[in-house]
C-alpha cells in the first residue's frame, strides 16, 4: 500500500512538472497577447524559476510536517495541495495569476517526493533500495509521458470536445476560452485529479515502524512550529531574486540581489533544522551524529541535486517548445499547409515530450539498478559525462549533422530520446543515494532539503536561459540551453567531496 501511494505520488508529480513545458508557450501567448518569442522566454523561465522555488519550500515545509506528523500524514497534505492549485491555474485571467498558483501547487509536489521516498525506503528492506529507486524515477516519468499523451489525443478531439462543452449549456464564451489555444486551460484542470489520491493514501496507507520508533523516543517532539518563520523568511530570497530577472534591472543588481537571495533561502531552510538538532541532541552524548555533520550533509546533497535539476530544468525541460519552434520554422520554409503539415505543428511538443518521457523512464531505472552495485561517485560521474554529451546533442546536432535548420522528424526525437534518458538518470539515483546520507529522525527534512534546496539553484539556471533567450541569442533556444547544460561539468568536481554509501545499511 505504501509503495502503490508513492508511485500515484509520484506518476502525478511528474504529470504535474509536464504540463506547463507542453502547454506554457499558448498559455502565455494567450494570457499575454503576444506572439513574440523572445518575451514568452523571458516569462517561461519567469514561471519555470517559480514553480521551482515553491518546491524547495514545498520540500523543506512538508519534510518538517513529515518528521514532526509522520510520513503519511503530511503526504495527504502536500498531494491535496499540488493537485487543487494546479487545477486552478485552468481558470487563471493573467500571467501573474498562474505564476501565484503554481507557486502554491509546487509547495506540494516538493514535499511529496521527500516524503514518498523516506517512507518507502523505511518500509521495505535494505536489498530492495536499488529497484525502489528505480520505480521512484520512473513512476514520475510516466506521469511527464502521461500528460503528453493527454495532450497528443486532446488535440485530435479539441472540436468533438468544443462540440461536448457546448451541448452541456456552457456558454459559447466560456468554451471557446477553454479551448483555444490548443486547449491549454483543460489540460491545466486536468491536473486537480489527483485529489482524489488523498482519500487512498489516508485509508489504507501504514506509517513508518522506523518514523513510529521515533516518535516513541520523543525525539519528534523537538520539531517546533516557531522555527518555521525560517521557511517563509528564506522563500523570499530566491523570490526577490526571480522579481529581479523578470523585471529591467542592470545586471549588477540582478548578480548581487541573486546571491543575497541564495544566501538568504539557504540560511533559512537550514534554521528548522539546524534548532531541531540543538534540541535533539542536548544531553544525548551517544549519538553519532552532529549538527555540523548533519547540516554539511544536507550541503553536499543540494549540490549534488542542484546540479542535476539545473541541467534538467535550464534545457530539457525546454525541448518540447524548442521543437514546436522547429516545426513552425519548418512548414514556413517549405510553405506547406496541409492536414499532416498542420497536425505535426500542434503536436510536435507533445510528441518531443512522449520522446523524453519514454528515454527518462529507461533511464531512470538503470540508473538505479546499475548504481546499486557501482561506487555512487564512479556512478554519478558517469551520469554527468553522458547528460552532458546527449543534450549537446539535441541541440546541436540537429543542426551540425546536416548543415541546414533543425529539422523536426526521426532524428530530433531520436536525440530527445537520448536525451531525456542521460539527463533523467539522476532521478533514478538520487533516490537511492540521499537517503543514506541521514539518519531516521531527520531523513524527509535532510533528503527533503538536499533535492529541493537543488530546485533553487535551477531556478538561478531557468532564469539565465530565459535571460539568454532575450537578451543573447534572439529568442534561440538550442544556443541558450546548450550553454547552460555545461552545468554538468560541475557535478564532476563536486561528487568527490561526499561521502561513499556503498554497500551501508540506511543509518539510524
Amino acid at each position: 500500500m505504501a509503495l502503490a501511494a508513492a508511485i500515484l505520488g509520484w506518476l502525478f508529480d511528474g504529470l504535474e512538472m509536464g504540463l506547463f513545458p507542453l502547454v506554457g508557450r499558448d498559455a502565455l501567448r494567450d494570457l499575454l497577447q503576444t506572439a513574440d518569442e523572445g518575451l514568452v522566454g523571458k516569462w517561461f523561465g519567469v514561471m519555470i524559476a517559480g514553480f521551482l522555488v515553491g518546491a524547495a519550500a514545498g520540500g523543506v515545509l512538508f519534510g518538517w510536517l513529515g518528521d514532526r506528523v509522520g510520513r503519511v500524514r503530511a503526504m495527504t497534505f502536500s498531494v491535496l495541495t499540488y493537485a487543487i492549485f494546479t487545477g486552478l491555474c485552468g481558470v487563471a485571467a493573467s500571467a501573474e495569476q498562474i505564476f501565484l498558483f503554481r507557486f502554491i501547487a509546487s509547495l506540494g509536489m516538493g514535499g511529496e517526493w521527500s516524503l514518498g521516498v523516506s517512507l518507502v525506503m523505511e518500509i521495505w528492506p535494505n536489498k530492495s533500495r536499488g529497484w525502489l529507486a528505480g520505480l521512484i524515477g520512473a513512476a514520475s516519468n510516466v506521469g511527464f509521458l502521461a500528460i503528453a499523451v493527454i495532450g497528443l489525443g486532446l488535440t485530435q478531439v479539441i472540436s468533438s470536445f468544443e462540440s461536448g462543452l457546448q451541448s452541456i449549456g456552457l456558454p459559447d464564451e466560456t468554451v471557446t476560452r477553454l479551448v483555444s489555444y490548443s486547449g491549454w486551460r483543460i489540460l491545466m484542470l486536468f491536473g486537480a485529479v489527483p485529489a482524489l489520491l488523498t482519500f487512498f493514501i489516508r485509508l489504507f496507507v501504514p506509517e513508518s515502524q522506523r518514523w513510529l520508533h521515533e516518535r516513541g523516543t520523543g525525539t519528534t517532539s523537538h520539531w517546533a512550529t516557531r522555527d518555521l518563520i525560517g521557511v517563509l523568511a528564506g522563500t523570499c530570497g530566491p523570490l526577490a531574486m526571480i522579481y529581479l530577472w523578470a523585471n529591467d534591472y542592470s545586471m549588477t543588481v540582478r548578480l548581487v540581489g541573486s546571491a543575497v537571495g541564495l544566501v538568504v533561502a539557504l540560511l533559512g531552510y537550514l534554521y528548522p533544522v539546524w534548532r531541531y538538532l540543538g534540541r535533539a541532541l542536548s544531553g544525548r552524548e551517544a549519538l553519532s551524529w552532529s549538527r555540523g555533520s548533519v547540516i554539511g550533509r544536507m550541503l553536499i546533497g543540494a549540490a549534488l541535486s542542484g546540479t542535476a535539476l539545473l541541467g534538467t530544468w535550464a534545457s530539457i525541460q525546454s525541448a518540447p517548445s524548442w521543437a514546436k519552434t522547429v516545426a513552425e520554422a519548418q512548414a514556413k520554409r517549405e510553405q506547406r499547409s496541409d492536414e499532416r503539415e498542420k497536425s505535426m505543428v500542434t503536436n510536435a511538443a507533445a510528441y518531443t515530450q512522449i520522446a523524453s518521457g519514454l528515454g527518462a523512464i529507461l533511464g531512470t531505472i538503470l540508473a538505479a539498478t546499475i548504481g546499486l552495485k557501482m561506487r555512487r561517485r564512479t556512478m554519478y560521474c558517469i551520469l554527468c559525462l553522458t547528460a552532458l554529451c546527449s543534450t549537446l546533442l539535441l541541440y546541436q546536432g540537429n543542426t551540425w549533422f546536416f548543415d541546414r535548420p533543425p529539422q523536426f522528424g526521426a532524428f530530433l526525437l531520436g536525440t530527445m530520446f537520448l536525451a531525456g534518458c542521460f539527463t533523467a538518470s539522476f532521478y533514478g539515483w538520487l533516490p537511492l543515494y540521499l537517503p543514506e546520507l541521514f539518519p531516521t529522525a531527520v531523513r524527509a527534512t535532510g533528503q527533503g532539503f538536499a533535492f529541493n534546496f537543488g530546485r533553487i539553484l535551477a531556478a538561478v539556471g531557468a532564469l539565465q536561459t530565459g535571460y539568454l533567450m532575450n537578451q543573447v541569442f534572439d529568442g534561440d533556444y538550442a544556443r541558450a540551453c546548450s550553454l547552460m547544460s555545461v552545468v554538468y561539468l560541475v557535478g564532476l568536481v563536486i561528487i568527490w567531496l561526499a561521502p561513499e554509501t556503498r554497500g551501508q545499511p540506511l543509518p539510524e
